[in-house]
């Protein structure tokens, strides 16, 4: 298995010998508008042109529809043949962009001997989760790989928990800018929450992403590199990968 950070929560995989995108944000830098009044978004370039991003791709899977995991740019580039897996509810949103092989996946579906399972996310508390919608995490598994949990758009919550009881995954990839929404509401996991993560799967590799792209994050890489070395969480066990740069397993 090979896993490349592009971007914010944009992935490059190769697993059991298909490549597939996960939630692509191709924007240029600046492009489109601030969530919070501080900068226009993303905040930096991408770490390779666009087209090399999804060169070769062979499958989509887009968590949900926000404008950081799907956006106009991979929206125009993108084959509108390409495969398309996706969470209940954004199917026909999809297709409404001229995409013709959108597939629901409600709780699991095999594709090519990788098994593809859908997992629950809590995108913040309170007052706004309404806006917030539905997301959803993806497990991935297949003969002779890692079996890998991408947990998505989430904070750290019962449902997280019991999927890495559950599931019991080789490695979890975060989102873990500490992202917030609205009064100042978390709405994606934080320091402390990754570090809670890390705690719970011992025997797991955690990736941290989704980290210095958009300007509602609240959370650096050097920020949650400190924060893991202070609670003994050690660098082999907490990964932090740079925009671009590819890890192997």
């Amino acid at each position: 298995m090979k896993l490349q950070l592009i971007r914010n929560a944009t992935l490059r995989m190769s697993y059991a010998q298909q490549r597939f995108i996960i939630d692509p944000y191709l924007a240029a830098k600046h492009s489109l508008p601030s969530y919070t009044g501080a900068s226009p978004n993303p905040l930096v370039e991408l770490a390779l042109p666009p087209e090399e991003v999804i060169a070769e791709i062979e499958l989509v899977l887009i968590s949900h529809l926000h404008s950081d995991h799907f956006d106009p740019a991979a929206q125009a580039l993108l084959p509108k043949d390409i495969p398309i897996f996706c969470q209940p509810g954004d199917d026909n949103q999809i297709r409404e962009k001229g995409f013709n092989q959108v597939t629901p996946i409600k709780d699991a579906i095999n594709w090519r001997g990788i098994t593809i399972t859908r997992t629950p996310g809590q995108h913040g508390t309170g007052d706004v989760l309404p806006a917030m919608g539905q997301v959803s995490g993806f497990v991935f598994q297949a003969e002779n790989e890692p079996t890998v949990y991408w947990a998505g758009d989430t904070i750290w919550y019962k449902g997280v928990e019991r999927t890495i009881e559950e599931v019991q995954p080789d490695i979890i990839i975060t989102h873990s800018s500490g992202a917030k929404w609205g009064d100042g509401v978390l709405i994606v996991m934080d320091a402390a929450q990754t570090i809670a993560v890390c705690r719970a799967a011992p025997e797991s590799i955690v990736i941290a992403t989704h980290l210095e792209a958009l300007d509602h994050g609240t959370v650096s890489r050097a920020d949650l590199r400190a924060s893991a070395e202070a609670a003994g969480i050690p660098g082999q066990r907490l990964l932090i990968p740079d925009d671009g740069e590819e890890l192997a397993f």
